[in-house]
């Protein structure tokens, strides 16, 4: 049992559109179009799964439906990476575990968003993978794998007291290795981003490229908040082993002038990519850096096409590309 890494081959990539029930309504067009640009990113390198519950509004943005595939459910919210299913390869077959999903620790509505994956497999969306609700809540953006049985994660955020307040620090770690089949945990205490409402998504600040490599958001200006917290976080990479007793390779990020929404800082890191069949989707921020970012993309992924994408209008619900996306792996034959 293993959970594959985000750079194997996927079937597809799930997207949940934002509508008028949902915190994106005072800017609903701007938030469509980032995620119709997203989609259609994904659609020419391979299919894409939208969901939405103005469906016939959404489907006519897409003049081109080819890898495409369009259902109608209601949601909370648009965070497929954090209620979407995790799938995990187990015995030459695919199971996609159903963790509960509670909205990072009951900050948010959540009950529509707790059912997607299971309504999804009701309408036959999971052909040919295995469905299992799972009694723990976990969010896919809390959870990074090498796909070679190393999992890394933060504290913050798995320790969290409303997530899951009975289990202790050790006893969360032996169900990540029961249910995600790891061989060790990595957890990083230091990391945070100022209007992160999910307690340190890994997915937010470090990220395995490849199973000895990783990518990660640094902090150059001596005068900004988050300075200290993200050298203690690099220095704690550094510490990390591999299962050979090894360090990991490390890329380091730069790091992105403050954004704000009216007086609320906004958290927009550039870890927050998401890989795809031959291509890695990178989140931009129209900012001096994006420029920089994009160079480093193209020398760490040189076989895949490197695809900037704005997400100025994402961070103004504090998430960004890679919290609105969840890939699935491609089904074997």
């Amino acid at each position: 049992m293993r959970l594959p890494a985000e750079w194997e081959q996927q079937e597809f990539v799930q997207l949940v559109f934002p509508h008028e029930n949902t915190d994106w309504r005072e800017y609903l067009d701007e938030a469509i179009d980032t995620f119709v640009s997203i989609a259609k990113a994904i659609q020419k390198y391979q299919k894409v799964l939208i969901i939405s519950k103005n469906l016939e509004q959404i489907r006519k943005r897409f003049p081109k439906k080819n890898n495409l595939t369009f259902i109608t459910l209601d949601s909370d919210d648009t965070w497929s990476r954090d209620f979407g299913g995790i799938t995990i390869e187990h015995e030459g077959k695919y199971l996609i575990e159903d963790f509960t999903f509670n909205a990072w620790g009951k900050k948010f509505a959540y009950e529509k968003d707790n059912q997607i994956t299971r309504k999804l497999k009701l309408k036959g969306i999971f052909k040919g993978y295995s469905h299992k609700a799972i009694p723990l809540v976990l969010e896919g953006g809390a959870i990074e794998s090498n796909g070679a049985d190393i999992i890394m994660t933060t504290t913050t955020c798995l320790l969290e007291k409303n997530r899951n307040p009975k289990l202790t620090q050790k006893q969360i770690e032996k169900k990540l290795i029961q249910y995600l089949g790891a061989k060790k945990v990595l957890w990083l205490t230091s990391g945070a981003l100022e209007g992160d409402d999910t307690d340190s998504h890994i997915d937010t600040l470090a990220r395995f490229i490849d199973k000895d490599t990783i990518m990660y958001q640094t902090c150059d200006d001596v005068e900004d908040s988050h300075y200290e917290d993200l050298k203690h976080m690099e220095e704690e990479l550094k510490s990390f082993k591999q299962l050979n007793g090894k360090p990991f390779n490390l890329i380091a990020l730069p790091w992105i002038e403050p954004k704000y929404d009216g007086e609320d800082r906004l958290p927009a890191t550039y870890a927050n990519f998401l890989i795809i069949n031959g291509a890695v989707l990178v989140p931009t921020y129209q900012d001096k850096n994006d420029e920089a970012v994009l160079k480093i993309f193209k020398k760490s992924f040189p076989k895949r096409d490197i695809i900037g994408t704005d997400c100025s209008t994402l961070i103004r619900q504090h998430g960004s590309l890679h919290c609105v996306t969840m890939q699935y792996p491609k089904l074997k034959d």
